[in-house]
């Protein structure tokens, strides 16, 4: 499940699981969490920045672009 936060809708900062960066309070971006469960808590969701989540599949593991060094 995906959903866009506005930048009004956040009080605290986030760490970008994509970029590993902060997410400041304020800040519009995008909130993700399997959908495979009725109960998933709020440890299950993950804060990206909006471009982090678009890119997402671009990148290889440990948020590194495929031909980083």
């Amino acid at each position: 499940m995906v959903r866009q936060v506005p930048g009004a809708g956040t009080g605290k900062a986030y760490r970008c699981p994509g970029c590993d960066q902060e997410i400041v309070p304020g800040t519009p971006h995008v909130v993700a969490w399997p959908e495979d469960g009725i109960n998933v808590g709020v440890e299950e969701r993950r804060h990206w920045h909006t471009a982090c989540w678009q890119h997402r599949l671009r990148r290889g593991p440990g948020g590194r672009r495929r031909g980083d060094a």
